[in-house]
């Protein structure tokens, strides 16, 4: 029988894994801003109860990824142009904290992990954008993890999924080439501990970043959120053990 802890961390876990599956799927634009989740279709998809599929669309809305409207439903959050301005003003400051914490100290472990991400980053460029935006993002949450500072990670990872919303909002294609070379400038000067470069190169490039959005409004989508979560789900979601029964929490 298992106790109280027991069901909470399963809980959580649930949770958890929804909320990973929605943030991917955002930043790879398969979900688009004013996208409905609803509890029933997203319980479903994930073998969850809705009270579980409802926790989790709560934990998005407080970081600013869903919007929670009345009757309980849920969109994917459209900023506004204002609110897209202050998100990467802010996370120019946020970043800027990184840089700091980073510059002259990265391991050589740190190093390689950096330079094997932006091969990829590398190996992705002339294929599907939706893959060169999530690998650029992930770059950024990536650099904030190894400060290993909690608050900063969380902040720069919630600032920077919402960066990605509001690309889906105003953007505009553009080549992922122009990231993945500002990306090794910064790189270099981090490794090379010359910091005031390092601070600057990372504004310059988030900066670049907004100007490539545009004023224009996103075409409306009809799509299944069945269909659209159905590879997310897979990708974030533990193999049950054989013999193992799963059920509804």
């Amino acid at each position: 029988m298992r106790g109280d802890g027991d069901i909470k961390k399963a809980t959580a876990d649930k949770v958890g894994t929804i909320c990973r599956a929605i943030r991917r799927a955002i930043l790879e634009r398969a979900l688009a801003p004013a996208d409905k989740l609803p509890e029933d279709s997203l319980g479903e998809r994930f073998g969850v109860s809705r009270t579980i599929a409802r926790h989790a669309l709560g934990q998005l809305a407080s970081e600013g990824l869903v919007e929670l409207r009345r009757n309980r439903m849920a969109v994917v959050a459209t900023p506004s142009f204002e609110e897209a301005r202050d998100d990467f003003d802010i996370r120019i400051e946020l970043e800027r904290l990184v840089v700091r914490a980073l510059v002259g100290r990265l391991t050589p472990a740190q190093l390689r992990d950096l330079e094997a991400h932006l091969a990829a980053e590398e190996a992705a460029h002339g294929g599907p954008e939706a893959n060169s935006i999530r690998l650029a993002t992930e770059f950024h949450v990536l650099l904030a993890e190894m400060t290993k500072k909690p608050i900063l990670i969380r902040y720069v990872s919630e600032i920077a999924y919402r960066s990605c919303l509001a690309l889906a909002t105003f953007g505009r294609p553009h080549s992922s080439e122009c990231a993945v070379s500002e990306h090794r400038r910064l790189l270099e000067a981090l490794a090379s501990g010359d910091g005031e470069r390092a601070m600057a190169l990372m504004a310059e490039h988030l900066d670049a970043v907004a100007q490539r959005a545009l004023l224009t409004a996103p075409e409306p989508r009809g799509r299944d959120l069945m269909d659209i979560l159905a590879p997310y789900a897979e990708a974030v979601q533990p193999q049950p053990k054989s013999g193992q029964a799963s059920a509804k929490t």
